[in-house]
């Protein structure tokens, strides 16, 4: 066991440990992480079986998937006004176990409502969960420990999104498409058991107590130029991360690429070298600085768009690379400025930035989508290009 506040001042949330390390904890702090979002990625990976399955479009089935999204947005909102008065340990720990009932009742969902509504509930457990680890990680870091931490949890949201892919690939096609959804809610009830023998206890943050209702909290941090451009990049980054890895699954399976199932799972090996870059994110910044940062990030992404037009593997295999590291990258930056850029109230601040997020998440599936099925790839990844660039412009109102 490692203590998540070591070497965190003041220590609200204290953990079972017998020699607390920076590395063990930046362990637990990923693998919680992981297992806190690994099912929302994870179906993507089997869209094309999905699409046979319920007899619809590629835009209709895109949307299904990704509507986790629009859970996580509402989720985010309300754990960030009500943050400062849930425990945090009872949070998570609930929300990890409940999860675990939509996801096995997607094995029998019997229509594409169904699923969409399962969807959406996993999304509002995810994110209770998730946005409870981030307000923690916003008070307990220090503006120097905060970048390691927040780079940590972010490479845990990578890697489910590397590993969730490849598990899905892998059971859905040895044992079919129910049983990749009951091995996932087996995921969802290790994320709980993690917790559970992780987190001893929370108490309420006395240094950064509420100073007013949480409504008013919101509207002062939406009133900060910098808190407002933050809110917009999260919007922009999963807006072009969702349009890019939820349609080129389709392009990777017609000719002239024709991937099998299990080989669109070992497609997704495209997100090991993110695994690696976002760790190094919260250095990056703090030596950079925000807007540097973010803005080198994009630049890789933006890189990688004309790659995945290309009709050979290699070329668009170059391109998912550069936007997954791009993105993620990015994502980590901006999410520990907004950790840090909060001065009060962080509980608020992180979830609105998640809701914003997540928002970006489902507007990016619905128009990239309806662009997909009327105009083709190459009309998504052009829609893809302009969040990335509206992105870009955001930062320029971010400082160090």
């Amino acid at each position: 066991m490692t203590d998540l506040s070591a070497p965190m001042k003041p220590a609200a949330m204290t953990m079972q440990a017998h020699t607390p390390g920076l590395a063990l904890r930046s362990l637990v702090i990923g693998l919680t992480a992981f297992l806190t979002v690994v099912d929302l990625f994870a179906t993507q990976a089997i869209l094309p079986s999905l699409t046979r399955h319920y007899g619809v479009t590629p835009a209709a089935m895109g949307f299904a998937v990704n509507a986790s999204t629009f859970g996580m947005a509402i989720a985010s909102l309300v754990i960030g006004f009500f943050s400062p008065h849930i425990n945090r340990r009872t949070g998570i720990l609930l929300s990890l176990s409940l999860l675990a009932v939509p996801t096995s009742l997607l094995a029998t969902a019997p229509n594409l409502a169904v699923f969409t509504a399962l969807r959406i509930a996993q999304g509002l457990c995810m994110a209770s969960a998730f946005a409870l680890t981030l307000a923690y990680l916003g008070e307990q870091c220090s503006a120097m420990d905060s970048g390691g931490a927040f780079a940590a949890y972010i490479t845990g949201n990578v890697a489910s999104n590397l590993v969730g892919r490849l598990i899905s690939a892998a059971v859905a096609d040895g044992l079919g498409l129910a049983w990749n959804f009951y091995f996932f809610a087996a995921l969802n009830l290790a994320g709980a058991a993690l917790v559970h023998f992780t987190i001893k206890r929370a108490r309420p943050m006395h240094v950064l107590a509420p100073t007013g209702s949480p409504l008013v909290a919101m509207i002062a941090h939406w009133r900060n130029p910098q808190l407002r451009a933050a809110f917009g990049i999260g919007f922009c980054i999963l807006f072009a991360f969702i349009g890019t890895f939820t349609f080129v699954n389709f392009v990777l399976v017609r000719p002239p690429l024709s991937l099998g199932m299990m080989d669109i799972g070992l497609v997704y090996f495209v997100f090991l070298p993110s695994v690696v870059t976002t760790l190094l994110a919260g250095k990056v910044t703090s030596r950079l600085g925000p807007r540097p940062t973010i803005w080198g990030s994009l630049a890789v992404a933006g890189l990688g768009l004309p790659l995945m037009l290309a009709p050979h593997r290699g070329e668009v295999l170059a391109g998912m690379v550069l936007v997954g590291v791009g993105t993620f990258f990015a994502q980590a930056a901006a999410t520990g400025f907004v950790g840090q850029a909060a001065s009060d109230n962080r509980g608020v601040a992180s979830g609105t930035y998640l809701a914003c997020y997540f928002c970006g998440g489902l507007v990016g599936t619905a128009m990239l989508g309806r662009l997909f099925d009327s105009f083709g790839w190459h009309a998504c990844v052009a829609g893809v290009g302009i969040a990335l660039a509206g992105a870009a412009l955001l930062t320029f109102r971010l400082k160090r």
